[in-house]
């Protein structure tokens, strides 16, 4: 452990970090943030396998009933039970505005405006003592929800094929390939929670997905851009690793890259929090939540899964590989003589030196004759 670190006072670690004083390993470290990462992943993927992503009926296809002003108690509970009763089964019931209103979507009906329709008005009618006029049928079919599936599904791969084109051009294919690993992963990790949260994938969800990983690509740019130009000037006599040259640009950007994101997060915090959770305001949930969690995972997958895979792909290079060779067998060579960096190094080298059997024998013999020669010339 550093000096510094080691003075630091306790729990002083955003100060340190805000002060550039604060240097982290990323890449030195970049195993156990692989295994963190991984694990993630893991969790991210059991939940959807597990749990699955609740879709609304923009893509399943269904009916909405959005009930306003209801005059009674009830649970949501009472409105499943009253539904299936009529024989429409898997309802979805969601109260909201304190009591006062619902949600409730189910599948699709036998026909718009028709029998089972109103027959279902009626049901939740009666139930919430809402008026017929506050309740908001709102109708899709499934095709058209098939088709919002395939053309998000469609965005996502041009997305990610312009991302993977701008990049290469831009800097190079590994750069590249990092970056969209980088996507990749902010994509599991953004839609597991989804799937372990339960909220609904709408198509608000779809556009806070695709502005998101805008963000994240936009910092993990920023990061690239800086390793590029610290890494630029590495040649076969460096004395740094490509590694450690990444490391360094990685500590040098970390104070803009979190403090853009805590002014991107704050915003929206309050959106997800406040908007949504204390005023009600539910519409705003799935686009503050996937925005939210996105940029959180952005800022992070940025740092730590963007840059060390870019680090392991470059030491793939014969070129890279060959510069780490030989600066780690200059540090081993260097090790095996007196360390004469430190203090303690220094007083061993001197009493070394100093000592009768290592003491080189003076030559005054030589320097007398040499002022002799002075005093006969004068």
């Amino acid at each position: 452990m550093s000096e510094a670190s080691v003075d630091a006072p306790r729990g002083n670690i955003v100060k340190r970090i805000f002060s550039r004083t604060q240097v982290f390993d990323f890449i030195g470290q970049s195993r156990t943030y692989l295994f963190v990462s991984l694990g993630l992943v893991a969790v991210c993927l059991i939940g959807l396998a597990v749990r699955g992503l609740n879709y609304s009926i923009e893509f399943t296809g269904g009916t909405g009933f959005t009930v306003t002003d209801a005059t009674r108690d009830f649970t949501s509970e009472d409105l499943r039970t009253a539904i299936t009763e009529i024989g429409v089964e898997e309802a979805i019931v969601q109260i909201v505005d304190g009591g006062d209103g619902a949600l409730i979507s189910t599948t699709a009906v036998d026909e718009i405006g028709g029998q089972q329709q109103r027959q279902l008005t009626d049901v939740i009618t009666e139930v919430t003592g809402a008026p017929s006029e506050s309740i908001a049928v709102d109708a899709v079919g499934p095709r058209w929800g098939q088709q919002i599936t395939n053309q998000s599904l469609r965005g996502l791969a041009v997305f990610l094929v312009l991302v993977f084109l701008y990049l290469a051009i831009r800097f190079e294919a590994r750069m590249a390939a990092a970056a969209i690993v980088t996507l990749i992963h902010d994509i599991i990790v953004t839609v597991g929670v989804y799937a372990i949260v339960g909220f609904e994938i709408s198509p608000a969800s779809v556009i806070a997905f695709l502005t998101i990983l805008g963000y994240s690509l936009y910092d993990t740019v920023v990061v690239f851009d800086r390793v590029n130009e610290d890494t630029a000037h590495l040649s076969s006599v460096s004395t740094q690793t490509y590694g450690e040259a990444a490391n360094q640009a990685l500590n040098d950007v970390l104070v803009r890259s979190l403090s853009t994101s805590i002014t991107s997060l704050l915003p929206v915090g309050t959106l997800l929090f406040v908007g949504s959770t204390l005023l009600g305001a539910d519409t705003l949930q799935d686009l503050a939540l996937a925005l939210f969690v996105g940029m959180a995972i952005g800022t992070y997958s940025s740092v730590v899964v963007a840059t060390p895979f870019l680090v392991w792909l470059k030491e793939k290079e014969p070129r890279w590989a060959e510069l780490k060779e030989r600066v780690e067998a200059r540090r081993g060579g260097a090790g095996r003589q007196p360390a004469a960096a430190t203090p303690a190094g220094s007083a061993a080298a001197t009493s070394a030196t100093d000592s009768p059997s290592t003491k080189p024998k003076p030559k005054p013999a030589k320097k007398s004759s040499k002022a002799s020669r002075a005093k006969r010339r004068r």
